[in-house]
């Protein structure tokens, strides 16, 4: 009975793994990286 204790969280585990690949294979990656540096680069003054 260990399984239906654990059931939600084996399940949300499973949703994030799913969305991370979809992420990945849409190039998310990329671009939360590029807009990373904007955004730090505009907290220090330089872009």
């Amino acid at each position: 009975m260990k399984i239906k204790k654990y059931l939600p969280t084996i399940l949300l585990i499973i949703a994030a793994a799913g969305l991370i690949v979809v992420g990945i294979a849409l190039k998310q990656p990329q671009s939360v990286l590029e807009k990373a540096v904007k955004i730090c680069m505009e907290c220090i003054g330089i872009g």
